[in-house]
């Protein structure tokens, strides 16, 4: 296995919000081709689809840092306009849309129409996060689901080990931590592959490390996980 520090350089870093930086691989590759596109996109609208932990949220933050787009929420639909939120900003977010369609919707979908709609009327964009395509959401408003069905979509695949491998030796990197290929090695076999996971791994085993007064080394990593695995 190549040494960790070495691996850490293999892919391109972008900056993202809350100082993170955001590894760009080719699971990844397609999205953030369109996110460099911006605001060059054929359409209104770009959905990013990928599984859970794919790093679609962290990808929405490397647009907003980018772009200045603001973020809507749940509430911005149900409480207000799209004027009023959106202020001056040249785009806008809306992760996990297809959680706010269908069945679930509960109302939802026609803000959604009204905020895509204002975002066109003004030359905008709008940047939305799925797990699946707009044609997979069944999408009750047939506007809505027109406009959508319409959009450029870039999709985002699970992490391979190469960048889960890379995304952990860079949070160890950040606690200027140095780590063992060894180390590395041991975690990707056995943990769950997912930005998310490698995050809160890394500060367990940082945790332990400081407690305990000991080096990160295999056994150490292995006391981590099997407190984790027993839910301690």
């Amino acid at each position: 296995m190549t040494e960790p520090g070495q691996l850490a350089l293999e892919f391109e870093h972008r900056p993202a919000l809350g100082g993170d930086d955001f590894l760009v691989a080719p699971p990844n590759a397609e999205a953030v081709r369109w996110l460099d596109a911006w605001p060059a996109w054929p359409g209104t609208a770009l959905v990013l689809h990928g599984p859970a932990g794919s790093g679609k949220t962290h990808l929405a933050q490397v647009f907003q840092a980018m772009s200045g787009a603001c973020v809507v929420s749940s509430a911005d639909l149900r409480e207000s306009q799209p004027p009023n939120y959106l202020g001056d900003a040249p785009a806008a977010i809306l992760e996990n849309a297809d959680a706010l369609t269908g069945d679930s919707a509960a109302g939802q979908e026609e803000p959604i129409l009204h905020l895509y709609n204002v975002l066109k009327e003004t030359g905008r964009h709008l940047l939305l996060t799925a797990i699946q395509p707009p044609a997979r959401w069944r999408i009750g408003l047939k506007d809505l689901s027109s406009r959508l069905n319409t959009a450029s979509l870039a999709g985002i695949g699970a992490p391979d080990d190469a960048l889960i491998a890379a995304v952990l030796v860079k949070q160890f990197q950040d606690r200027q931590l140095r780590i063992d290929a060894d180390v590395i090695s041991f975690m990707l076999a056995r943990m769950e592959r997912t930005f998310e996971a490698a995050r809160h791994m890394v500060q367990a085993i940082d945790d332990m490390a400081l407690k305990e007064r000991r080096n990160i080394t295999v056994p150490l990593v292995r006391k981590v996980m099997e407190n984790i695995s027993k839910g301690n």
